[in-house]
């Protein structure tokens, strides 16, 4: 069993060895890590070839909601920076609540990073040169931006990684959602007083203990209200869009109670303001309004939700007896493509401009598509392996030679009662490996129903403890760091955010853990 179990990690702390001591980046180390894992299911599982190659294209396909949600994301953030409308929307940002330093942390970092993460925008991208022109330092400005979305991660790319969690646990979204939910205030609240600490200690804590407990409440209670209020339940994949939105707002409301200013453009410089001049916000916003606006009509008009969610789910089944439901016209990926098509309507882009947006989409996207799917692929390689074909229907006919089984087994034995406390852990060990919260979900979902069956805890609560766990990552994840670093021309600072932010990290997942012990 003990050999069983180090084989069966084995491809993991290859990829944390590639990543770490090697420096490479997560494409090549996850594609790196697939091979092996091929490789051990093959000869010391009793997997085949096909049963693998085929659980990798099934693995590749279910990525979908991310993979190609990053592939479009992309493609609509590089048409926003080539036709100038990223940049205007980043001079509005520049003059928000200037003189409540507290307030101004909590409105970009939480409000404006959980929106922009939701609609598919990268807020380590976006943000980093928004607080150095604020007059952060660039380690704050790298920090800030990687932990200020994390406790709503699961409603990243417009709920990609609720919908994974729900397809691989059979789980409704909105029951999904709820799961999530519980955790959500305490996270996000204390996600806030972490940002305080790296910012200023416990004196800024201090100062601004009201701001962040309004910021936290607001963003994890608008996820309770959108799982638990039945009209808004509706559009549950458009919960970080609405948290986002709240929160601005709410931080705004503070700021006109205790009588504070909310906009000031002295910081503006000349080149701000020409950019201004040259487009109006709206026009600006229009990709993401588009975007929004079609994605209420989807999921709030029952007969079209239904229709493109149920009815045409446009199921496949790569292994027989497992369905994947790929909902491509339901799902956000092409309606991220058709809004940015509908907005060129308003933003007029040049023909330079379109040249610019294809050439660099070319070369930003497919690294990052790549690294969303290969974890997806291992995960469905480790939960296949010793499949054998019984027929119609492909099934483990030996839980020995299930390389998930042997993990359940081990952790039952190994955690017993605490094991949902451990859960967490391995969710920030598996965010940190990945990068996503949807890969940590797709690596460890059948690996927990099994071991929560045989512990008689509840699998839904520890499989959101391990995905909120794969969310905190992000502050520690080496892939985010250094694209913030690199947006402000600071790479290398990205170890001393990892020193300071583990600790951090640590704590929240704590936080996590217990709940999830106390919840199961």
């Amino acid at each position: 069993m003990a050999l069983l179990v180090f084989l069966t990690l084995l491809p993991i702390m290859f990829i944390v060895y590639l990543m770490i001591r090697r420096q490479l980046p997560a494409d090549v180390s996850g594609a790196a890590g697939w091979v092996l894992t091929i490789i051990i299911a093959l000869l010391f599982f009793n997997t085949s070839l096909e049963v693998s190659l085929k659980s990798s294209l099934a693995g590749l396909v279910s990525s979908f909601p991310v993979s190609v949600m990053v592939l479009a994301s992309i493609f609509q953030i590089t048409f926003m920076q080539a036709t100038g409308a990223l940049q205007r929307i980043v001079v509005f940002i520049k003059t928000l609540a200037p003189n409540n330093k507290a307030a101004q942390i909590m409105l970009l970092n939480v409000g404006a990073g959980t929106l922009l993460v939701s609609i598919g925008a990268t807020p380590v991208s976006i943000l980093p040169p928004i607080l150095l022109a604020l007059g952060y330092s660039t380690f704050v400005a790298v920090a800030l931006p990687a932990i200020g979305f994390d406790a709503l991660c699961t409603f990243a790319l417009l709920g990609a990684p609720l919908v994974v969690f729900g397809d691989l646990t059979g789980t409704p979204l909105v029951e999904s959602a709820q799961v999530f939910s519980k955790f959500l205030p305490v996270i996000s609240t204390l996600i806030g007083f972490g940002m305080l600490w790296i910012v200023g200690r416990f004196k800024l804590i201090k100062e601004g203990f009201i701001p962040c407990i309004l910021a936290g409440v607001t963003n994890g209670g608008v996820a309770i209200a959108m799982s638990y209020i039945p009209f808004l339940s509706s559009g549950v994949v458009l919960t970080g869009v609405v948290a986002g939105i709240c929160t601005i707002l709410m931080m705004l409301v503070y700021l006109i109670i205790t009588g504070q200013p909310i906009i000031d453009r002295s910081n503006l410089t000349k080149e701000d303001r020409s950019i201004e001049r040259e487009m109006s916000l709206l026009t600006a916003l229009s990709p993401w309004l588009v975007l929004v606006c079609i994605l209420l009509a989807l999921n709030f008009y029952k007969p079209i939700f239904d229709l493109l969610f149920n009815s045409i789910a446009m199921p496949i089944a790569i292994i027989p007896g497992q369905i994947i439901k790929t909902r491509m016209l339901w799902n956000a990926y092409t309606w991220v493509f058709i809004s940015t098509v509908l907005a060129a309507l308003f933003i007029k882009p040049s023909g330079k401009a379109i040249k610019e947006t294809w050439s660099k989409w070319i070369t930003r996207a497919p690294r990052p598509t790549i690294a969303a799917g290969v974890f997806f692929a291992i995960a469905f390689v480790l939960n296949n392996s010793g499949v054998q074909n019984t027929g119609d229907v492909w099934k483990v006919t030996n839980p020995d030679s299930n390389m998930i089984a042997v993990l359940a087994q081990a952790s039952a034995n190994t955690f017993g009662s605490l094991y949902p406390f451990v859960s967490s852990f391995l969710g920030l060990f598996g965010g940190f490996v990945s990068g996503s919260e949807a890969s940590t979900i797709a690596m460890f979902t059948k690996y927990h129903l099994l071991t929560s069956k045989m512990l008689h805890a509840d699998p839904l609560i520890v499989i959101a403890a391990t995905a909120i766990g794969g969310g905190l990552a992000s502050v520690i994840s080496p892939a985010k760091l250094q694209n913030a670093a690199a947006t402000i021309d600071a790479l290398g600072i990205e170890s001393q955010v990892i020193k300071t932010a583990f600790t951090i990290s640590i704590l929240l997942t704590t936080a996590s853990a217990i709940m999830a012990m106390l919840f199961v």
